[in-house]
């Protein structure tokens, strides 16, 4: 394919990605045009309108948004901005989500209390995205869900309400390995409205297996039906698995693509806590060839070979710590313990290590208070004043650097923290270290991604062979493999000629 040679342009295009139904690949496709795009020399930036995850990334102006929209970000060499995703639910019940509007929390509302807010928050999404098209060629913008969800139109500010709003051009996203694909696109584009419709620009069949010949007469018969024309047809990218994730429903193919069950040099168990947040912490650890990172599952026990256990983050800690009891899972961290195993709490999880942990304000519900597992002498006090910054500093146990970000409500105190485990750059001691030192607990997210410290903390686990992978490498190498995947089988030039300039 010939490319388009980079030249400057006078406006920020624009184009938008929805799908057919949910994890039909948006976010991954999005990140490799961002990467390709990139490599051409334009000026890109990610966008999503509206975001539903509890897998965030802290940006550079200290506040959050979802993990995929930081990966697009890095794929386009940019850092995350706050108004790369405006809006972002970060689900803490059934039917209840905290609210982040441009970075910070506006409350936590009932799904039908957020209903009603969404028409004056669209004035704060279109913001952010002309603050985004400002300083860019290009602006690929992720949908959220799918575009046909026609019970949820009014008030939408994720989908079509979006493209109406700012008068962008639509690519529909449609995923073939579910079955159903020709019905998903043509069914989409006949419950659009009129006006909705003008604004396809054409579809993309995602994650195809087989001989692509045999699909050219389903092409043909979506064009027919619908007036689109295809953009690519892109086979399965298996190297996929190698991207952090956002979605808490990869993690049911987390353990596959570890390449099974069997038992490695080094075990990981991790409870799947009801409310799990922030589990791309475990990415890392999951790269590494001779380490098997388990995903324990409500009912299952925690195993007894497990060389550590690592209670990872939750939007609901309080509820989820009530959830890990009901497993029992408190019974076979004691006993692990007790063997003299490690164990490790990241932020909510580092929560419950503690001998209490308290919700006076009622900040995840009602008022709350709960005995903790009492591994580590500290208490919990949760407050509505949220934690959100990048942070630096050294491991006290292995000398080694580390980084990674804070996005917490709530404040830990005690004795334990008099022997902390990280010490951060800027002088302030961070986290907890029970006093035999196979207990830890920290506030930082994204530890494990530092690959010296990473590499040190596994080593004094291994009893044979020593593997090292650099984790930061690796997802720049896949994000590349994408990019050249995409550049091969979309037409990249005419979603750039479709892409429309902001107004």
């Amino acid at each position: 394919m010939t490319k388009k040679p980079a030249k400057p342009v006078s406006a920020a295009r624009a184009l938008m990605f929805q799908g057919t139904g949910s994890d039909v690949g948006k976010s991954l496709l999005v990140a490799g045009l961002c990467r390709a795009f990139a490599k051409r020399g334009l000026r890109v930036r990610p966008f999503k309108p509206q975001n539903m995850s509890n897998n965030a990334a802290v940006t550079v102006e200290g506040g959050e948004i979802g993990r995929a929209q930081a990966l697009q970000a890095k794929a386009a060499g940019v850092a995350p901005s706050i108004h790369m995703n405006p809006v972002l639910l970060k689900p803490e019940s059934e039917t209840g989500a905290q609210v982040i509007v441009q970075g910070k929390r506006e409350g936590t509302f009932k799904a039908a209390d957020y209903h009603a807010l969404k028409p004056k928050l669209m004035k704060r999404v279109l913001e952010s995205f002309r603050e985004i098209a400002a300083e860019a060629d290009l602006v690929l913008i992720e949908g959220a869900g799918s575009a046909a969800e026609v019970n949820l139109r009014d008030a939408d500010i994720a989908n079509m309400g979006f493209a109406l709003a700012a008068d962008v051009p639509v690519v529909l996203i449609a995923d073939i390995d579910r079955g159903g694909v020709i019905a998903s696109v043509v069914g989409t584009d006949l419950l659009l409205e009129p006006e909705e419709r003008k604004l396809l620009a054409g579809f993309i069949i995602n994650k195809f297996r087989g001989d692509a010949a045999l699909f050219g007469s389903g092409n043909d018969i979506i064009t027919k039906k619908t007036g689109l024309r295809s953009f690519g047809l892109v086979p399965f990218f298996d190297d996929a698995r190698l991207l952090p994730k956002e979605d808490a429903m990869a993690l049911d193919r987390r353990e596959e693509e570890q390449g099974g069950k069997g038992r490695k040099d080094i075990l990981i168990a991790v409870p799947r806590l009801s409310r799990i947040a922030n589990f791309d912490d475990l990415d890392p650890l999951m790269a590494e060839p001779d380490v098997s990172v388990s995903i324990i599952e409500a009912g299952a026990v925690l195993p007894g070979e497990a060389d550590v256990i690592l209670i990872p983050g939750s939007k609901a800690t309080i509820a989820d710590l009530t959830f890990l009891r009901d497993q029992g899972w408190d019974i076979d961290i004691a006993a692990h313990v007790r063997r003299g195993g490690i164990v490790i709490g990241l932020c909510g999880g580092y929560q419950m290590l503690g001998f209490r942990l308290s919700d006076p304000d009622g900040i995840e519900g009602a008022a709350a208070q709960i005995e903790g597992l009492g591994l580590l002498d500290v208490e919990t006090v949760l407050s509505d004043d949220k934690a959100l910054e990048t942070v630096s500093g050294v491991d006290l146990v292995s000398g080694e650097k580390v980084h990674g970000y804070e996005m917490h409500l709530g404040l830990s105190e005690g004795p334990d923290r008099a022997n902390p485990w990280i010490m951060l750059d800027d002088g302030r001691s961070e986290g907890a270290r029970s006093p035999d030192g196979r207990v830890l607990g920290s506030y930082v997210h994204g530890l494990f991604a530092a690959d010296s410290f990473r590499h040190a903390f596994l080593s004094s686990l291994r009893t044979g062979r020593s593997h090292e992978t650099a984790h930061d490498l690796r997802v720049e190498k896949t994000l590349d493999a994408l990019a050249e995947h995409l550049e091969k089988h979309l037409d990249l030039n005419h979603l750039y000629d479709c892409a429309r300039p902001v107004s």
